[in-house]
């Protein structure tokens, strides 16, 4: 969605597969991260717990599209996005405290806000 990259390969693997092999059992594909490639945006760094999800996500990203967007780029934007795999979940109305947003979900229900 934001055009991220996986960071380079550790040096001494041929592939993050490989790297996450060398790890202990209960480490391997504990964690993630992905990075602008132009390295102006934050780093995300995703990282498995050991409880279960059972109420909200525990983290919630609202991700600007773009500066400027209009109603209708917003929504060319979830449509790509839907092509992704993500689903439009509901349309949040500004209020006092918060613009109009899309309330998403990526492909494994985890939610976020395109505004």
């Amino acid at each position: 969605m934001l055009g991220y990259v996986d960071p380079s390969v550790p040096s001494g693997f041929d592939s993050w597969e490989a790297f996450d092999a060398s790890l202990p059992v209960e480490s391997q594909g504990s964690t993630w991260v992905c990075q602008d490639p132009d390295g102006v945006g934050p780093r995300l760094f995703f990282q498995r717990v050991p409880e279960p999800k059972t109420m909200k996500n525990r983290v919630h990203l609202d991700v600007r599209v773009g500066v400027g967007l209009t109603g209708d780029e917003r929504v060319a934007e979830a449509a790509r996005l839907e092509e992704l795999g993500a689903r439009r979940v509901r349309l949040l109305l500004a209020d006092e405290e918060n613009e109009s947003c899309l309330l998403m979900q990526d492909v494994e229900g985890n939610e976020f806000d395109l505004d």
